[in-house]
């Protein structure tokens, strides 16, 4: 499973459709949160993501409409009793910001919380995929961030491997994993009947950004694509100068990148009911593309492109 919940799809001011700044990914039960902005563990309940499965909360940057809610989270994982440590990544001020949590609300928390100062082009490597910090730009120091699972075994050609006299059963896994066996005297390597190497699913998060260049080339063929789209085009000044992006920018480096499904988020709370006109602008340029909704999922399949 690769699910994608979007728990908070606003800008910088919440409305009442529209919380500030969250997504929760679910990969094979591992919950992830980028950003955590205010009423964040209200929206987990609502969508009931579940908490006790966090594993690492992900910080694009330290406005207030993306941390806020951090605090409120962590002291209710306390409550519930949780003492596994919490990994929280970000950019620099992580590890200050980590102790103020720690010591706010007079309470102390049952388990541990472990800061990663991260800076562009930082790898963190988990055994099934990895998350890569990506250059953004913002007004104040951002990461962006892609998550891309490890390539994946070729399809076993199952006829062919019997033809060759392989008998079903655990010389089909040996084979699988690319190993070489022996049948009746005779070698079967794994490339005779084994396809090429498959790529994993990769999701992008941009966070707060103007469109660039880091972003682009981390989206090549990505499966999904979570943009800022705070404004739309008749707000381009006011979009440079607040160093968001509008709908038709996230569309186009869509376009150029390839991505397989683009999501519009950080929505302006002058949209936050009808963001017809981000939507309307942004399908003119890249056709598989959406408004994120507070509570709205989506799982991503593989694409099986061998």
């Amino acid at each position: 499973m690769l699910r994608v919940t979007f728990l908070g799809t606003g800008g910088s001011l919440p409305t009442p459709e529209r919380n500030p700044s969250a997504i929760m990914i679910n990969r094979e039960g591992e919950l992830m949160l980028f950003d955590c902005g205010e009423g964040t563990q209200q929206q987990m309940m609502r969508a009931k993501t579940g908490m006790k499965a966090l594993s690492s909360i992900f910080i694009t940057h330290f406005h207030a409409d993306h941390i806020l809610g951090i605090p409120g989270l962590i002291q209710t994982m306390s409550f519930h009793g949780r003492t596994e440590p919490l990994k929280i990544y970000g950019p620099h001020w992580v590890h200050e910001f980590a102790r103020i949590l720690s010591s706010l609300g007079y309470y102390k928390l049952k388990f541990e919380i472990d800061a990663i100062d991260l800076s562009p082009g930082d790898v963190i490597k988990r055994d099934e995929y990895s998350i890569v910090a990506l250059k953004t730009e913002h007004s104040i120091p951002s990461l962006g961030y892609a998550l891309i699972e490890n390539m994946r075994l070729g399809r076993f050609d199952r006829q062919k491997a019997i033809e060759l006299g392989v008998p079903p059963g655990p010389l089909f896994s040996k084979l699988h994993r690319g190993e070489a066996v022996e049948v009746n005297g005779k070698v079967i390597r794994s490339e005779d009947v084994v396809g090429e190497m498959r790529p994993g699913r990769k999701i992008v998060y941009t966070g707060d950004t103007r469109p660039c260049k880091a972003i682009l080339e981390a989206s090549k063929d990505a499966d999904l694509l979570i943009h800022d789209s705070t404004l739309a085009s008749d707000q381009q000044e006011w979009a440079i100068e607040s160093m968001h992006s509008t709908s038709e920018e996230a569309a186009a480096l869509a376009k150029e990148a390839n991505v397989l499904k683009l999501v519009l988020t950080h929505i302006s709370s002058r949209y936050s009911d009808n963001p017809t006109q981000l939507l309307e602008e942004a399908k003119k340029i890249f056709n598989n593309v959406v408004v994120a909704d507070d509570l709205m999922e989506l799982d991503i399949p593989f694409q099986n492109k061998i």
